[in-house]
């Protein structure tokens, strides 16, 4: 089934504009309808096993798929007042993992404290890492101090190659990357039996669904290995999300409709059923809550009387809170599905 823009072309300047074009483009298959096709409306959450964190969206890089449209020039950076909200309410429960995200969360005055309180409630921790981060001479002691917190490392890598890398993330940056990872590998991330965990994030360079997971992480094993010896524990696949600057990107290619039309298409029931959000509760910079991080950009935070700041926060209310979707969590059930582990199914 066709989908249309109705004329709207414009690149979009805000979160609302960019909602309300998904919103058009799919008034004849809307996410919604999906879900209530095959019994999943509405959608509620199971529990909350990840505490995902965004502490801003201040970055050293201005990668073009950012779905944060982060940068060195944001100045949304989380208080400490705020972080301190999230340690409180992380003790009140028994979630486990506790995933750190921004922006280059490292960036934040507040980041390290944050780990280091999370690890003393025996909580796994996440740091969503772009590597190039790594080598800031303000940051020259951040690997060491990761390992000794034995903070998982999540890393986007778009391509083994450096053209495609480059690309998409910025001039230089592949072989930062590189630096990066070798950093890591020589601290013992990413090595068998050492315990430090380092996994890499594939988005695909274009207008395109993600390969099959297991596919593209031995080609990435085998070509990092042999080039240039690096080593990593598992590569993650995750569908770029037609929101921020990839939505300016397929709407100036001229790609939008086919993009959209591509991921309704591939919608998959069983992806569907296991959506991130179903699992996760994602705080804003700004403490604000939301049912995954891309909800969060598009200002849709948790609705259906949930809480709505972390000061507010309230497990019995949260853990089986009704899900916000719209057209955007097409994103999400493609094909084999995406989340911020991979594929779903």
């Amino acid at each position: 089934m066709p989908l249309t823009l109705l004329g709207r072309h414009n690149l979009l300047a805000s979160s609302s504009e960019q909602l309300k074009v998904l919103q058009e483009a799919g008034l004849h298959l809307s996410f919604e309808a999906q879900l209530d096709r095959v019994g999943l409306s509405p959608l509620h959450a199971t529990g909350i096993s990840v505490f995902q964190i965004n502490i801003g969206k201040l970055c050293n890089q201005t990668c073009g798929h950012c779905h944060v449209d982060a940068g060195p020039d944001r100045t949304e950076i989380m208080s400490r007042e705020t972080v301190e909200q999230c340690i409180t309410a992380l003790a009140q429960t028994d979630i486990p993992t506790v995933d750190i995200t921004g922006g280059a969360p490292e960036l934040n005055p507040h980041f390290r404290w944050l780990v280091k309180q999370a690890r003393g409630l025996n909580r796994h921790v996440i740091d969503r890492c772009n590597l190039s981060v790594l080598l800031l001479p303000s940051q020259s002691d951040l690997a060491e101090f990761l390992a000794h917190h034995q903070v998982e490392i999540i890393a986007s890598l778009p391509s083994y190659q450096a053209s495609q890398t480059d690309a998409q993330r910025g001039e230089g940056i592949f072989e930062k990357s590189l630096d990066g990872l070798r950093l890591l590998n020589r601290l013992g991330y990413g090595r068998p039996n050492s315990g430090l965990a380092l996994n890499l994030v594939y988005n695909p360079v274009g207008a395109f669904l993600p390969p099959k997971q297991e596919a593209i992480e031995a080609q990435f094993k085998k070509e990092l290995h042999a080039k240039y010896g690096i080593e990593f524990n598992r590569l993650y696949t995750i569908t770029n999300m037609p929101i921020s600057r990839f939505l300016e990107f397929l709407i100036e290619s001229g790609n939008y409709e086919q993009y959209m039309s591509r991921l309704v298409n591939a919608f998959n029931p069983a992806a569907a059923a296991g959506v991130m959000c179903r699992s996760t509760l994602s705080v804003g910079w700004d403490g604000r809550l939301y049912d995954c991080d891309f909800n969060q950009m598009l200002e849709l935070p948790v609705d259906h009387e949930a809480p709505s700041y972390i000061r507010d926060f309230n497990p019995a209310q949260l853990h089986h809170r009704r899900i916000v979707t719209g057209n955007h969590c097409y994103g999400c059930t493609a094909g084999s599905g995406s989340s911020c582990g991979g594929a779903v199914t």
